[in-house]
């Protein structure tokens, strides 16, 4: 089971991290000025990877692969990390739908 860990930056915003069962962070967020903030950010997410259509795919500069994660409105509300290949971007898309709507929070 994946979990959302709420963490609080060096400038006092809060921010959340998916990770799926293995550990592995899958989603970060932007920073939030408070708590609740970035629990209306989960919410978000949990509502919002249901769509396939919500992930934006990119690829980086450096050739990597990356998503972000967009609500209704059209703002990013999460953020992958790299991937070597479009195919495991994929995988991580597909973790973010299978893990979110039932991680447990922490933090």
């Amino acid at each position: 089971m994946g979990k959302f860990e709420i963490t609080t930056r060096t400038n006092g915003e809060f921010q959340f991290n998916l990770k799926a069962a293995n550990h592995q962070i899958i989603l970060t967020s932007q920073g939030y000025s408070t708590r609740a903030s970035c629990e209306n950010g989960i919410a978000s997410v949990r509502e919002n990877s249901q769509v396939v259509a919500n992930f934006e795919r990119n690829k980086s500069t450096n050739g990597k692969h990356y998503f972000n994660l967009k609500a209704a409105n059209g703002l990013v509300i999460g953020t992958s990390e790299m991937y070597e290949s479009t195919s495991s971007m994929e995988n991580g898309i597909a973790s973010v739908m299978s893990n979110a709507p039932s991680a447990i929070i922490e933090g």
